[in-house]
């Protein structure tokens, strides 16, 4: 309650007393000071004092808002109407199949029911004949895949082996070759083979491949 209405409503206190402190109303039997235009309508000003002088050039401005906030606010309102309205259109759905089948039995159609009893039946057929035909395709994709892998594994073997065969044969080449090498074993002897067979390795030879021409040793 206003302080005024508080100040002023009818009560246990003696009425000489007010209207001596308030003076008279133009009410009797009320508190002598009262009348409904001495109301305030917004605590101690009326609606229609002007504002305050320290209030007079001031401008209500909006609170700031964080644009990444406001963002994430709008992004998670559309989320949650967009749960509410799915919730309510399932639980609408739900009432009107529920309305419909009492509809539906308190009508006694027995024809309705069978019909979609056989339009029920047709489609778990026709579903369990899709799911063959899924499972069927994919047990071959797994076959053609196993297949394929089979197929590389099998040609990166062949890859493997001739490249152990082409290394074997470069060993085998080198080990045929070593036998020539000069050591320190057959260092002497290699050495006097080369002197007592010089060889003469400075020559001219022609376009065909022909010795022209031989210096002789001197």
């Amino acid at each position: 309650m206003l302080p005024a209405l508080r100040r002023c409503r009818p009560g246990p206190v003696p009425l000489p007393a007010l209207a001596a402190a308030l003076g008279p109303g133009p009410f009797p039997g009320l508190c002598p000071g009262w009348s409904p235009r001495a109301v305030p309508a917004r605590g101690r000003k009326s609606r229609h004092d002007p504002p305050a002088k320290s209030k007079a050039g001031r401008v209500k401005l909006p609170p700031p808002v964080d644009p990444e906030e406001l963002l994430v606010v709008l992004e998670r309102y559309r989320q949650h109407r967009l749960v509410l309205n799915a919730l309510r259109a399932e639980f609408r759905a739900e009432v009107l199949q529920k309305k419909r089948e009492e509809r539906l039995a308190a009508e006694g159609s027995l024809e309705e029911q069978e019909e979609h009893r056989r339009l029920m039946a047709w489609n778990d057929e026709e579903n369990a004949r899709q799911r063959a035909r899924r499972e069927e395709r994919l047990r071959k994709q797994e076959e053609e895949e196993k297949r394929k892998k089979l197929e590389i594994a099998e040609k990166q073997a062949r890859k493997m082996e001739a490249f152990m065969e082409e290394k074997e044969k470069e060993v085998l080449q080198l080990q045929e070759e070593a036998k020539n090498f000069i050591t320190l074993e057959n260092l002497e002897a290699r050495i006097e083979e080369c002197l007592d067979n010089p060889r003469n390795y400075n020559f001219a030879i022609d376009k065909d491949g022909r010795i022209v021409k031989r210096t002789v040793l001197s």
